[in-house]
Protein backbone atom coordinates (compact mmCIF):
# COMPACT_ATOMS: atom_id res chain seq x y z
CA UNK A 1 0.00 0.00 0.00
CA UNK A 2 2.59 2.50 1.51
CA UNK A 3 6.01 1.76 -1.22
CA UNK A 4 7.77 4.66 1.14
CA UNK A 5 7.30 7.88 3.28
CA UNK A 6 9.52 10.88 3.56
CA UNK A 7 9.38 12.91 5.51
CA UNK A 8 10.48 15.11 9.23
CA UNK A 9 11.19 12.87 12.21
CA UNK A 10 9.25 14.24 15.50
CA UNK A 11 10.10 11.96 17.49
CA UNK A 12 12.43 8.77 17.47
CA UNK A 13 13.42 6.17 20.06
CA UNK A 14 15.47 2.57 19.07
CA UNK A 15 12.07 0.99 18.28
CA UNK A 16 9.84 3.55 17.04
CA UNK A 17 9.10 6.68 15.41
CA UNK A 18 6.61 9.56 14.40
CA UNK A 19 7.26 10.91 11.22
CA UNK A 20 5.28 13.86 9.61
CA UNK A 21 4.21 13.53 6.10
CA UNK A 22 2.25 16.84 4.89
CA UNK A 23 0.90 17.50 8.28
CA UNK A 24 -0.12 13.48 9.22
CA UNK A 25 2.08 11.74 11.66
CA UNK A 26 2.53 7.91 10.85
CA UNK A 27 3.87 5.91 13.70
CA UNK A 28 6.71 3.46 12.25
CA UNK A 29 7.60 0.40 14.25
CA UNK A 30 11.54 0.19 13.09
CA UNK A 31 15.01 -1.89 13.66
CA UNK A 32 18.08 -0.90 15.15
CA UNK A 33 19.80 -0.98 12.06
CA UNK A 34 17.26 1.82 10.85
CA UNK A 35 17.58 3.68 13.88
CA UNK A 36 21.34 3.71 14.05
CA UNK A 37 21.13 5.11 10.55
CA UNK A 38 18.63 7.90 10.86
CA UNK A 39 18.94 8.80 14.42
CA UNK A 40 21.08 11.99 13.74
CA UNK A 41 18.65 12.96 10.82
CA UNK A 42 15.43 15.43 10.73
CA UNK A 43 14.04 14.18 7.93
CA UNK A 44 15.08 10.71 5.96
CA UNK A 45 12.61 8.77 3.57
CA UNK A 46 12.07 5.08 5.17
CA UNK A 47 10.75 2.10 3.16
CA UNK A 48 7.92 0.87 4.65
CA UNK A 49 5.65 -2.45 5.21
CA UNK A 50 1.98 -2.44 6.08
CA UNK A 51 0.88 -5.13 8.49
CA UNK A 52 -2.94 -5.35 8.95
CA UNK A 53 -4.58 -7.45 11.59
CA UNK A 54 -7.70 -8.01 13.59
CA UNK A 55 -6.84 -5.47 15.90
CA UNK A 56 -5.06 -2.95 14.42
CA UNK A 57 -2.83 -1.65 11.44
CA UNK A 58 1.24 -1.98 11.82
CA UNK A 59 3.25 0.12 9.95
CA UNK A 60 6.85 -0.57 9.61
CA UNK A 61 9.78 1.63 8.47
CA UNK A 62 12.97 0.64 7.31
CA UNK A 63 15.89 2.70 6.28
CA UNK A 64 16.76 0.60 3.00
CA UNK A 65 14.88 -1.49 0.85
CA UNK A 66 17.10 -4.79 1.29
CA UNK A 67 16.65 -4.37 4.98
CA UNK A 68 11.90 -4.39 3.68
CA UNK A 69 12.69 -7.34 1.45
CA UNK A 70 14.42 -9.42 4.33
CA UNK A 71 11.53 -8.89 6.86
CA UNK A 72 9.43 -9.69 4.21
CA UNK A 73 11.28 -12.88 3.14
CA UNK A 74 11.13 -13.61 7.48
CA UNK A 75 7.21 -13.33 7.41
CA UNK A 76 7.07 -15.75 4.61
CA UNK A 77 8.40 -18.32 7.44
CA UNK A 78 5.87 -20.61 9.29
CA UNK A 79 6.32 -19.07 12.94
CA UNK A 80 8.05 -15.92 12.76
CA UNK A 81 5.80 -13.21 12.53
CA UNK A 82 6.57 -9.46 12.74
CA UNK A 83 8.13 -8.94 16.35
CA UNK A 84 10.17 -11.80 15.53
CA UNK A 85 11.85 -10.88 12.21
CA UNK A 86 12.42 -7.38 13.51
CA UNK A 87 14.42 -8.84 16.64
CA UNK A 88 16.36 -10.69 14.07
CA UNK A 89 16.97 -7.82 12.03
CA UNK A 90 17.78 -5.57 15.10
CA UNK A 91 20.50 -8.34 15.74
CA UNK A 92 21.94 -8.87 12.23
CA UNK A 93 22.28 -6.68 9.22
CA UNK A 94 20.30 -8.28 5.98
CA UNK A 95 23.90 -9.13 4.56
CA UNK A 96 25.32 -11.10 8.09
CA UNK A 97 21.99 -12.92 7.72
CA UNK A 98 22.84 -13.74 4.12
CA UNK A 99 25.83 -14.81 4.77
CA UNK A 100 24.59 -16.77 8.14
CA UNK A 101 22.05 -18.64 5.41
CA UNK A 102 24.94 -18.94 3.10
CA UNK A 103 26.84 -20.56 5.52
CA UNK A 104 24.31 -22.62 7.08
CA UNK A 105 25.01 -21.13 10.51
CA UNK A 106 22.70 -21.92 13.15
CA UNK A 107 24.46 -20.54 15.79
CA UNK A 108 24.60 -16.86 14.55
CA UNK A 109 20.48 -17.22 14.49
CA UNK A 110 20.24 -18.93 17.72
CA UNK A 111 22.15 -16.07 19.69
CA UNK A 112 19.25 -13.84 18.37
CA UNK A 113 16.72 -13.54 21.18
CA UNK A 114 14.08 -16.02 21.18
CA UNK A 115 15.41 -17.95 18.47
CA UNK A 116 15.30 -21.28 19.42
CA UNK A 117 17.71 -24.29 17.31
CA UNK A 118 14.03 -25.27 15.50
CA UNK A 119 13.60 -21.77 14.28
CA UNK A 120 17.08 -21.34 13.33
CA UNK A 121 16.89 -24.55 11.45
CA UNK A 122 13.30 -23.55 9.49
CA UNK A 123 14.66 -20.03 8.52
CA UNK A 124 18.30 -21.50 7.11
CA UNK A 125 15.88 -24.31 5.65
CA UNK A 126 13.24 -21.76 3.79
CA UNK A 127 15.74 -18.99 3.21
CA UNK A 128 18.25 -20.33 1.69
CA UNK A 129 19.73 -19.35 -1.94
CA UNK A 130 16.69 -16.47 -1.36
CA UNK A 131 18.57 -13.69 0.58
CA UNK A 132 21.41 -11.41 -1.09
CA UNK A 133 24.10 -9.84 0.83
CA UNK A 134 24.71 -6.15 -0.89
CA UNK A 135 28.31 -6.67 -0.20
CA UNK A 136 28.72 -9.68 -1.46
CA UNK A 137 30.69 -10.37 -4.76
CA UNK A 138 29.20 -13.50 -5.35
CA UNK A 139 26.01 -12.55 -4.90
CA UNK A 140 23.56 -10.63 -7.02
CA UNK A 141 21.91 -7.87 -5.15
CA UNK A 142 18.72 -6.88 -7.35
CA UNK A 143 17.47 -3.05 -6.78
CA UNK A 144 14.66 -3.61 -8.60
CA UNK A 145 12.47 -6.93 -9.73
CA UNK A 146 12.61 -8.67 -12.10
CA UNK A 147 10.15 -9.72 -15.07
CA UNK A 148 10.09 -12.89 -13.13
CA UNK A 149 9.68 -11.74 -9.85
CA UNK A 150 6.92 -9.25 -10.49
CA UNK A 151 5.12 -11.58 -12.08
CA UNK A 152 5.53 -13.56 -8.81
CA UNK A 153 4.20 -10.68 -6.76
CA UNK A 154 1.85 -10.39 -9.03
CA UNK A 155 0.11 -14.00 -8.51
CA UNK A 156 0.88 -14.08 -5.03
CA UNK A 157 -1.30 -10.78 -4.84
CA UNK A 158 -3.80 -12.75 -6.99
CA UNK A 159 -4.03 -15.51 -3.75
CA UNK A 160 -2.05 -18.45 -5.25
CA UNK A 161 0.73 -19.83 -2.51
CA UNK A 162 4.36 -18.41 -3.17
CA UNK A 163 5.31 -21.89 -3.77
CA UNK A 164 2.89 -22.46 -6.46
CA UNK A 165 3.22 -19.70 -8.43
CA UNK A 166 7.21 -20.36 -8.21
CA UNK A 167 6.82 -23.54 -9.70
CA UNK A 168 4.57 -22.42 -12.41
CA UNK A 169 6.89 -19.62 -12.78
CA UNK A 170 9.64 -22.30 -13.16
CA UNK A 171 7.86 -24.52 -15.77
CA UNK A 172 7.68 -21.66 -18.83
CA UNK A 173 10.83 -22.20 -20.33
CA UNK A 174 11.21 -18.51 -21.99
CA UNK A 175 10.05 -16.20 -19.01
CA UNK A 176 12.79 -14.02 -19.03
CA UNK A 177 11.98 -12.98 -22.49
CA UNK A 178 8.06 -12.39 -21.72
CA UNK A 179 6.51 -9.36 -20.40
CA UNK A 180 5.44 -9.53 -17.18
CA UNK A 181 1.44 -9.81 -18.33
CA UNK A 182 2.47 -12.30 -20.81
CA UNK A 183 4.20 -14.45 -18.10
CA UNK A 184 1.05 -14.19 -15.53
CA UNK A 185 -1.30 -14.96 -18.46
CA UNK A 186 1.03 -18.60 -18.70
CA UNK A 187 1.68 -19.00 -15.61
CA UNK A 188 -2.17 -19.01 -14.74
CA UNK A 189 -2.44 -21.40 -17.83
CA UNK A 190 -0.14 -23.45 -16.02
CA UNK A 191 -0.92 -23.92 -12.82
Amino acid sequence: MFAYLEGELSYKSPSLLYMSVNGVGYELQITLQTYSKIQQKEKCRLYTHLQIREDAWVLYGFADEQERATFRQLLNISGVGAATARIILSSLTPDELARAIAGDDARTLEKVKGIGAKTAQRILLELKGKLFGSKSTDLPHVMHNTTEEDALIALVNLGISRAVAESAIKKIGNASSLTVEELIKQALRVL
